[in-house]
């Protein structure tokens, strides 16, 4: 029987590990299959023409043989230049990689997804870290059905009252606060309004969007960690104690 072939897929290069002596296990996400693993025989080998062009963060042209997701990657070429990433953006661009491979099923074709990736990744070269995170978070949860509403109480219908203050409730939404002191996990209705606009500029709406969003992602997630993130607000802490 023939085996499919899929040529020149535009991809990107999510996660690799080695596989045997001389080969490697490639993570993709690609633009027309979703994501997909492929083995890459000989790809660690100095001399193979692979090794320079498999690498994060890098548009890519794959090309593979098999039965989809599983099969042999037999070439790569680059698709462009791709974002310059600087040393301070390299962590943040890992975790949209760990994002993508915790949260997308295999061969789950989301062409906005993969467009949305891009784009992150030359906000994130730019320096706009936080802008370029909050958007990419907002744009996979309801890209996968998870979107939050942050304009109306999740409990009574009624539009946010700017002058209020709520909670969030991952799997529910926002909830309007009835304590006359409003704690730390609270967030101002004011904020919540200007996420929901896409407005991160302010920092408690930063505050706000980071917290959510986060809150969100680990409900989809199911009590599996996100390694990337976890080293990210143990430096933003450790930031804060300096």
């Amino acid at each position: 029987m023939t085996l499919r072939r899929k040529l020149l897929e535009p991809a990107w290069l999510l996660h690799h590990r080695p596989w045997s002596d001389t080969s490697r296990i490639l993570e993709f996400m690609t633009r027309n299959r979703g994501r997909v693993t492929l083995f890459a025989h000989g790809a660690r080998r100095p001399k193979s023409p692979l090794r320079p062009v498999l690498r994060p963060f890098a548009p890519l042209l794959v090309t593979w043989s098999g039965r989809g997701d599983g099969g042999t990657l037999t070439a790569a070429e680059a698709a462009g230049p791709g974002p310059a990433l600087g040393p301070a953006a390299l962590l943040p661009g890992y975790y949209l990689n760990e994002l993508l491979l915790k949260l997308l099923a295999r061969e789950d074709r989301h062409e906005a997804v993969y467009d949305a990736y891009g784009v992150a990744l030359a906000e994130l070269a730019t320096g706009a870290e936080a802008a370029a995170l909050r958007r990419f978070e907002r744009m996979l949860l309801d890209e996968l059905g998870y979107g939050v509403d942050l304009t109306r109480d999740a409990a009574s219908g009624r539009p946010l009252d700017a002058a209020g203050y709520y909670h969030f409730r991952a799997g529910r939404g926002v909830l309007a606060v009835r304590d006359a002191q409003p704690g730390p996990d609270c967030h101002a209705g004011r904020d919540l309004l200007a996420v929901a606009r896409g407005d991160y500029g302010p920092p408690a709406a930063q505050r706000a969007a980071r917290g959510i969003y986060g809150a969100a992602i680990a409900h989809c997630l199911e009590g599996r960690g996100l390694a990337s993130r976890e080293v990210m607000l143990a430096m933003r802490r450790r930031g804060r104690e300096a």
